[in-house]
């Protein structure tokens, strides 16, 4: 089958898709490890709708994986801009730009591009080896879209007088971050802030510690509703990604100049966790699970929202807002919201199915004990 396809006359986007294919099978390969760097597509897709990139303008992800956001923001591009030649010029070579420290994961990424009509072979390369968070790179962005590896410490390993292998917390000193942590996922927001020009939109899958983590995660949440407009959190549900005990969100905040009065206002919330169940195999995200928030994200006019939700009304309303007031007024400044009420905890009648009901306390117990082996380490 593979002997008579003709590769040569075969289009990019048909190639591409087949690598995509190849991909995602791989990251399905729980023992290769592969899938802590494959985001799904759904996701990626919703996020880049939300955000609606335009021509002419530069996208970086410093943590680009195999470059699923790069794909995703090219397709929309070219299904929705009728671009010119200098258009299609600077979307093929100057667009995308990214970073990606694991080798192999990298020449996925730049295979990956090449095959979607993106740069060229033996061009310049559009991913950097070097770990992004070790200093400003000095270049600005319009838009920044990304999915930082999980895993809340940095760290360095290095070999001890007895010549065994050891690890050591990595903090980055860098004037342009708000707090000095060896928080990964916080150092990343901090590092994608400074990336954004002063007009520039972010939106970043973020795990739940960065959403309520107290000392340095406080001091970021706080600086990051001051000097961005931090409007929409996604809150996603478990079982979506390939690394388990993974409960995340999508933070979408836009860059604004200087300012004395806080540019936050409010922050919308769309909860898609609270009794929502999705398995990697008979469940899966699809990019339909997620029009619903898109449409209320209302990503051509997003100042014109309503909520879903209602107190007296719609008290299960997924769409909700919160005021800067409120926020700021709640203990470390914790942007960890909920609202909507379990119904497993209390209808009997309609629990998940039992594999499902299995997974979801596998992620549990997944991300439990991934936070006592950073307490253990931390000790």
């Amino acid at each position: 089958m593979v002997n008579e396809t003709e590769w040569v006359t075969m289009g990019a986007d048909v190639k591409g898709d087949i690598y995509e294919g190849l991909l995602e099978r791989n990251a399905e390969d729980t023992k290769s490890g592969a899938g802590q760097y494959f985001t799904p597509r759904a996701l990626i897709r919703a996020m880049v709708e939300c955000v609606r990139p335009e021509p002419n303008k530069t996208i970086a992800d410093p943590a680009c994986g195999t470059g699923g956001f790069f794909l995703a923001a090219y397709d929309f591009l070219v299904k929705e801009h009728q671009m010119d030649k200098k258009q299609k010029a600077f979307l093929k070579h100057d667009t995308f730009n990214g970073n990606e420290i694991v080798a192999g994961t990298r020449r996925l990424a730049l295979m990956n591009m090449f095959l979607h009509n993106i740069g060229e072979i033996d061009g310049e390369s559009m991913v950097s080896p070097n770990d992004a968070l070790v200093a400003d790179g000095g270049k600005r962005y319009d838009y920044v879209l990304a999915n930082p590896p999980f895993g809340k410490k940095s760290s360095m390993s290095f070999t001890n007088e007895e010549g065994e292998q050891e690890k050591d917390d990595l903090t980055y000193n860098r004037q342009d971050f708000w707090a000095t942590t060896s928080n990964k996922q916080l150092n990343f927001v901090q590092h994608i802030r400074t990336m954004l020009k002063s007009t520039g939109r972010a939106a970043v899958v973020v795990p739940d510690n960065v959403l309520f983590e107290g000392g340095a995660g406080e001091t970021v949440r706080k600086k990051l509703l001051e000097t961005t407009e931090l409007h929409t959190i996604l809150r996603l549900p478990t079982g979506i990604f390939y690394a388990n005990g993974v409960k995340a969100n999508v933070l979408f905040f836009d860059n604004r100049a200087a300012s004395k009065e806080p540019w936050t206002k409010d922050v919308w919330y769309y909860d898609y966790r609270t009794n929502i169940h999705h398995t990697l195999k008979k469940k899966p995200l699809r990019f339909e699970d997620l029009q619903e928030f898109i449409n209320d994200y209302n990503p051509l006019n997003r100042h014109k929202r309503k909520e879903s939700w209602s107190e007296a009304k719609n008290p299960e309303g997924r769409w909700r807002k919160f005021t800067y007031e409120q926020i700021i007024a709640r203990d470390k400044t914790s942007l960890d919201i909920f609202w909507l009420k379990d119904k497993s905890l209390a209808d009997l009648d309609n629990l998940p199915e039992p594999d499902e009901l299995a997974l979801e306390i596998i992620d549990n117990l997944e991300a439990g004990l991934n936070s006592f082996r950073e307490i253990a380490a931390a000790l």
